[in-house]
């Protein structure tokens, strides 16, 4: 039995919650929007507010969460079962239009978001914040767990020269927050003071949680995070969505494993160690392996490479190992590696891994090889002033 409470939970067992919400209410969703009991959070909202629900919005992925891929958009349409249209918020716009804002007074956001700046809800989150304060509309946040706790920090804060749709906002890799924190950090700092913002709070939550901690069910909140071990990998593992290195898309571990048809895995296994133990990395398990996507990268083509097991989430540092890791692999392939090139989400002229890395110097690092020293400051670039804004904004 759940000993969480999430924010859709408590607003459809709580009365005097519902109350509060007297008018049009459009709902922001996707397949992880469930109850402890994995009913979907659509059909318990419209039970509760019946004809007050106009209107569904899906983010990246869809509302239904079976798009795979970046910059591969969903399209609006009718729901043939509850009857009500959806709006897709990765289509092509993703800021929510007049027409689809119109005759609302509530929107509901409930999305699962997993911990990583470069995962895009929370900024499917901020533009609707930004849309709706012109408008009038309440924003109303039902919160949900950071999957990998909201308690651990790691990576660089996003230089917003460097913005985009993977960063909009000056935070770290792993960011500590949850989606009604990320909304109050947005609403105090970043450009949502007018909007008018609800966050209906978990119960039962502390924020050292991980998520089978929670004992809430584990629904997948995109078509290649299957896993909660692969939410701990993504934080690093994203990073290869800038490269040509494959980052398991394809196979039944996407985001867990890594790898490249010119990498023999034994071999290259033997020239890391010695540097991942300099490095003091710890926490995790590489193991040896070959794999074969079956679609986008390397479709195909057997790929030398790692998976990476996670022994002890507390130490287990994803973007320090991943940077190591795609600084070897870069010198390891020679011309056989290669940097992805535009576009990256929407993003047409800046290189696509300075966009996930929020920066180009950690780009600069691999190339040149890069000392620890180097890697450390690069991570503690505006970090203070974060920290700082982070404590005002916590719930839990």
């Amino acid at each position: 039995m759940a000993i969480v409470q999430t924010g859709l939970t408590r607003l459809l067992t709580d009365t005097n919650l519902q109350k509060k919400f007297k008018g049009n209410i459009g709902y922001l969703c996707h397949s992880a929007s469930v109850t402890e009991n994995f009913e979907h959070g659509l059909i318990a909202i419209q039970r509760v507010f019946g004809p007050q629900l106009k209107k569904i919005f899906g983010p990246q992925h869809g509302f239904v969460t079976d798009v795979q891929d970046n910059m591969v958009e969903t399209n609006h349409y009718v729901h043939p079962y509850f009857k009500l249209p959806v709006y897709s918020l990765y289509s092509e716009t993703r800021i929510p239009t007049d027409e689809m804002l119109e005759g609302l007074d509530h929107i509901f956001v409930d999305l699962q978001d997993v911990g990583t700046r470069i995962y895009t809800y929370i900024y499917t989150m901020t533009l609707l914040m930004e849309a709706c304060q012109k408008k009038g509309i309440e924003v109303v946040i039902l919160d949900r767990p950071n999957p990998i706790d909201a308690d651990t920090l790691e990576g660089n804060i996003l230089d917003m020269n460097y913005a985009s749709f993977v960063g909009r906002h000056p935070i770290p890799v792993r960011h500590g927050l949850t989606m009604g924190e990320v909304a109050k950090m947005h609403q105090k700092y970043w450009g949502g003071k007018d909007c008018k913002l609800t966050v209906i709070e978990m119960k039962g939550y502390d924020r050292k949680m991980s998520y089978e901690d929670t004992k809430l069910p584990w629904v997948i909140p995109s078509p290649n995070l299957p896993t909660i071990e692969a939410a701990y990998t993504f934080v690093g593992t994203v990073l290869y969505e800038g490269t040509n290195i494959s980052e398991g898309r394809g196979t039944t571990r996407s985001l867990e494993i890594i790898g490249h048809p010119k990498i023999e895995a034994f071999g290259f296994h033997e020239k890391l160690k010695p540097v991942l133990e300099k490095a003091n990395l710890k926490g995790f398990v590489l193991r040896p392996l070959v794999f074969l996507p079956t679609f986008q990268k390397h479709m195909g083509k057997p790929c030398g490479g790692y998976q990476i097991h996670v022994t002890d989430r507390k130490t287990f540092e994803p973007w320090r190992l991943c940077q190591y890791l795609l600084r070897e692999m870069y010198h390891e392939l020679g011309s056989d590696f290669a940097w992805k090139q535009p576009p990256y989400e929407y993003e047409y002229h800046k290189v696509p891994v300075d966009l996930i890395n929020g920066t180009d110097k950690l780009r600069h690092w691999v190339e040149k090889r890069g000392t620890e020293e180097e890697y450390q400051a690069i991570m503690k670039e505006n970090q203070a002033q974060f920290l700082e804004e982070r404590k005002s904004c916590l719930i839990y």
